[in-house]
């Protein structure tokens, strides 16, 4: 989920570039949200100063937002080829492809927004076209890595351009923002290269039974690695998952996976001997509504498998997501489905850059500072650590909301702004903190109980208490419809306590009410539901 701001000049003048602009997924603490975003609030009340928003990859932590939230600045937006084509298929879902200045910048290439000249480097991960910014202002060179690895056989795409970081760095860097994610793991992250060796070898050990691989739509060179190992097993590729077909048709438009056999559409699968098909899956996080979790589910309208059948999960568990995968994966495996992962075989690699990598990088760019970024906040200590093991001079471990001032005499947090997220809530855009997920989570806590009475002009309980209730627990003695009678008389007492005039006053009447029943159910269940009350007046 990454939002990241530049400026430079004085307070009263400061001119901004932002870098980025991600989200991330919802889990089990944010029912009914699906997508939290990054809340732009500060820069926001500052658009009028900034001057354009520069995407690194195609990412969805690193460009998901940006649909979403591009009308609170309202300004240009900057990306190399297929990034950029993501982003146009993103603002025409939102209906701003016409609305949005959007400049679609050569690799390699370079632009100047006021204050900051900044050139496109390029890099190695797990989706095409991954880029550094070398954003040099009048005080310094600033390398911001975005998302990397060094790869020596990306498959697609150029390796890292250890000339243009050489030269980086002879220029003069000074700071770093540099990808924390495997600081920890010693080594390499590996190569795709080695991957698809791997994958063609397991394809062609199944000679019998569907085959399906699980995979990140994002990573095109593993998906051209899945039809590779399909063709060299005489398999045809059948796409399943909305994010398949977009992913593929960006690479398509910009030149990539143009000499590989048509694809077959869901409905022709069927036709296919099992032995001749290969489907190429979203899902491999084991997301409810992904195409894997349909066919393990049983409810994908075009696709199934079961015994005899095998699932290639290409992909690394991400550190969130066990539950879910572990439990798609047993539902396969219920299914007679045989399911292969990363922990059985070599066909993963990570995409981000593990010790040995990080020294190189170091040793390129010879940096005065460092400013870890990406990975949980242990991680950014390692890595500040890591870099005064590399003789850099000066480095920081950032926390989210700090305003770091990098000069030539070093670094120092002098500020702290918003930083809060934002939820993707439906048609909604809402806080994080906001009361509606307060009380979903109790929701999804503590059940509801809602009481309804009605109350003439004089005071008098002319109707109810009416008693309904959802998400309380029973067992095999106790219905919840045992103890309705009890919760009504407990709002009846509640009612019955209060003096002449309260009983006239609608919000007097619901308050103890509230409290009573609340009270009485905390007796029964051991829980304190959201009690909700509602007076009629008749």
């Amino acid at each position: 989920m990454n939002l990241n701001l530049y400026g430079y000049g004085p307070e009263e003048a400061r001119k901004w570039i932002m870098v980025d602009l991600g989200v991330t997924f919802g889990d089990l603490t944010t029912p009914g949200v699906d997508i939290i975003m990054p809340d732009p609030a500060y820069i926001e009340e500052r658009a009028q100063d900034l001057l354009g928003i520069v995407l690194t990859h195609a990412h969805e932590d690193h460009m998901g937002a940006l649909a979403h939230l591009w009308e609170r600045f309202r300004c240009p937006v900057y990306a190399t080829p297929f990034t950029a084509w993501l982003v146009r298929d993103r603002l025409k879902e939102k209906g701003l492809l016409g609305e949005v200045e959007l400049h679609e910048i050569p690799l390699a290439g370079r632009l100047t927004l006021g204050p900051f000249d900044i050139e496109f480097v390029t890099l190695t991960h797990s989706i095409p076209e991954p880029n550094a910014l070398a954003i040099r202002t009048p005080e310094g060179l600033i390398l911001h890595t975005g998302d990397w690895k060094i790869d020596p056989d990306p498959l697609i795409g150029e390796t890292i351009d250890v000339e243009a970081m050489n030269r980086l760095g002879d220029e003069g860097v000074l700071a770093i923002v540099c990808d924390s994610t495997n600081v920890f793991s010693e080594g390499v992250s590996g190569s795709e290269g080695e991957v698809r060796k791997h994958l063609i070898e397991l394809v062609g050990e199944h000679t019998t039974g569907k085959v399906a691989i699980a995979c990140f739509a994002s990573n095109v060179a593993r998906i051209e690695t899945a039809i590779r190992a399909a063709e060299a097993n005489d398999r045809r590729v059948c796409l399943v998952g909305r994010s398949m077909h977009r992913m593929t048709a960006a690479a398509k438009a910009v030149g990539l996976l143009q000499d590989v056999k048509p694809f077959i559409d869901e409905e022709q699968s069927a036709y296919f001997p099992a032995e001749k098909i290969l489907y190429l899956c979203t899902g491999s996080q084991g997301e409810p509504r992904a195409a894997l979790s349909r066919i393990a589910e049983g409810t994908h309208r075009n696709v199934s498998l079961g015994q005899g059948d095998t699932v290639i999960f290409s992909s690394r568990v991400i550190p969130g997501n066990e539950i879910g995968i572990f439990e798609l994966q047993n539902k396969l495996a219920d299914k007679g489905v045989h399911v292969i992962t990363d922990s059985d075989r070599d066909i993963h690699v990570s995409g981000h850059p593990c010790r040995e990598e990080l020294r190189a990088m170091y040793n390129w760019a010879r940096p005065r500072i460092a400013i870890p970024v990406h990975g949980e906040r242990r991680h950014l200590i390692e890595h500040a650590r890591f870099a005064k093991s590399m003789q850099v001079p000066h480095g920081i471990a950032p926390r989210n909301g700090d305003l770091i001032r990098i000069t030539r005499e070093g670094v120092e947090v002098v500020d702290e702004v918003p930083s809060g997220r934002l939820h993707v809530d439906g048609s909604f855009i809402t806080p994080a903190d906001g009361e509606a997920m307060r009380e979903r989570r109790k929701l999804s806590f503590a059940g509801y109980i809602g009481v309804a009475l009605a109350v003439d002009g004089a005071g008098k309980l002319v109707s109810g208490p009416d008693v309904r209730t959802a998400g309380l627990p029973e067992d095999r003695e106790y219905s919840v419809e045992d103890f309705l009678d009890g919760l009504a008389d407990a709002a009846e007492r509640a009612f019955e306590r209060l003096g002449k005039r309260d009983r006239r006053d609608p919000d007097m009447i619901e308050e103890a009410v509230r409290r009573d029943v609340r009270r009485e159910a905390t007796k029964i269940w051991g829980k304190k539901p959201i009690v909700d009350v509602t007076v009629l007046e008749v």
